[in-house]
């Protein structure tokens, strides 16, 4: 079965646990909106990467909250490129699929959707 990337990107106000994870929760759940079939046991893992500036809880926590207990997930954090976008939670999902690659939505919220217009206008 073919495995399939899903990119997502939310931004924070502040860097404060609760908005951190409510964010996480948000933008895998508009993930899960936007690619219908998607169930939680096709999912092999996910990868999160915060910007320098969000250091109160990892989004790893927030997915755990919904029920993603069983996902392989990890955090890191993002490359710190002078003048780019602060505050900004980034996902990798992996999932196993036949969907193609055509048919995957990516979902870019907030002040994320300066990240990569290209995928919002196509939505």
């Amino acid at each position: 079965m073919p495995v399939r990337g899903i990119r997502g990107a939310i931004t924070v106000s502040a860097d404060e646990p609760d908005l951190i994870l409510q964010a996480t929760r948000e933008m895998l759940e508009e993930i899960l909106e936007e690619n219908p079939g998607m169930k939680l046991e096709d999912i092999g893992s996910a990868w999160f990467s915060v910007t320098d500036d969000l250091v109160s809880t990892f989004p790893a926590q927030g997915a755990r909250q919904m029920g993603w207990g069983l996902v392989p997930m990890l955090c890191a954090r993002e490359i710190p490129v002078p003048d780019s976008l602060p505050r900004v939670i980034r996902v990798l999902v992996h999932w196993n699929t036949e969907t193609p690659q055509s048919e995957i939505t990516h979902v870019y919220l907030r002040d994320a959707v300066k990240l990569r217009p290209d995928l919002v206008a196509a939505q």
